[in-house]
Formats: C-alpha cells, structure tokens, sequence
C-alpha cells in the first residue's frame, strides 16, 4: 500500500508540474453536441484557447481529420516548435457508440487505450469546443479541453459564449491559455 502512495503522489507531481488540470474524483460528465455529424466536422481547425497539455509544448497548433474508407477519422495534429521545426502525429479516431456519434475516442500508439474526445459544441463552420477528461481509479481525473476554430482567430463573443458553455460542465476557465497563432504561414506546407 505505501509503494502505491508514493506512485500516486509521484504522479499528481509529475501531473502538477507539467501544468495538466487535475481533480480529486471521477470526471464530469458535460452534454455533448446534438446529432453531431462527423463528416461535417472534417477539415482543418486551429487551436485558440486550451487547457494546459504537457504533450503541447508549440505555438500555431492545429489539427486536421479526414474520413477513412472504414468509417474511422485519421487525425494529424502538428504545431510549430520554438527551433522553428514541425512537430506532428498521426493517430485514428473512432466514434465509440453510434448514438452518440459526438463522443469519439483517439488513439496515436498501438497499444495504448484511446483518448476521450468529446465535442461538446460546433457550428461545423467557423468553432468547436472539445472536452477530453480521464479517470484514474475514481481517486483523481485529468481532463483538457479546447476551443477550435476553422481560421487562426475566433471573436471574443464566440470565445466568451464557449468559456460559459465549459464553466456550466464544471471545467474551471480560469486555467484556459491563449494558443499563439501567429507567425505560422510554414505550418500551411505541413
């Protein structure tokens, strides 16, 4: 039991110290996008607002999914590091069960479970808003959550109906950073 206290404490440490938002409990369980259409929601979004990700470390982030033949999503994240090199990563997302095809899981290594990713909210056209929350041991989550848009900048009525649509589900706004994107006309190549 003491070897599982120290695990536990090492990893809210590790958690802490990379900026993630984490909470005591299991996580919330917010309303997701109503007959939310995957193949609208292909294209390219670009990443405004976040909860910190240690697995961000760029500015000019952004993500592009495109329907695969079987029904799957290909998913390609990349961002823009301070070297001035590329970063990105391939992986699959899968709506998880038909009825709710706004609740989708992705997955970027073989082997590893898949990351939750739920569309709270779109238009499809112009912004999205994305929660993304885990579980562990019903002792502590780790969520995060981002504001998407279809172009490197959202209006601040957008930004601030998304910020109360994420404080109704109980996700604490005050953490949201400011993604930069600017600078980043090398990232329209990748």
């Amino acid at each position: 039991m003491k070897a599982f206290q120290v695990l536990f404490v090492l990893s809210l440490a590790a958690t802490a110290a990379h900026g993630q938002s984490f909470h005591s409990g299991f996580c919330p369980r917010p309303s997701v996008q109503d007959h939310f259409n995957v193949t609208k929601y292909m294209g390219t979004w670009y990443e405004i607002e976040k909860l910190p990700a240690a697995f961000e470390k760029g500015k000019c982030v952004q993500a592009t999914y495109s329907l695969l033949a079987d029904g799957t999503v290909k998913v390609h994240n990349a961002e823009l590091l301070s070297n001035g090199k590329i970063n990105s990563i391939e992986g699959v997302a899968r709506v998880k069960d038909p009825s709710q095809p706004a609740i989708l899981g992705v997955s970027f290594f073989k082997g590893v479970p898949d990351g939750p990713y739920w569309v709270l909210s779109t238009d499809y056209q112009s912004y999205s808003l994305v929660y993304s929350c885990s579980d562990f041991f019903g002792l502590f989550h780790v969520d995060f959550a981002w504001i998407l848009a279809r172009t490197r900048v959202l209006t601040d009525a957008v930004i601030s109906q998304l910020h109360d649509k994420l404080a109704a589900a109980g996700v604490n706004i005050n953490r949201l950073t400011v993604t930069n994107q600017t600078g980043c006309e090398v990232m329209q190549k990748s």
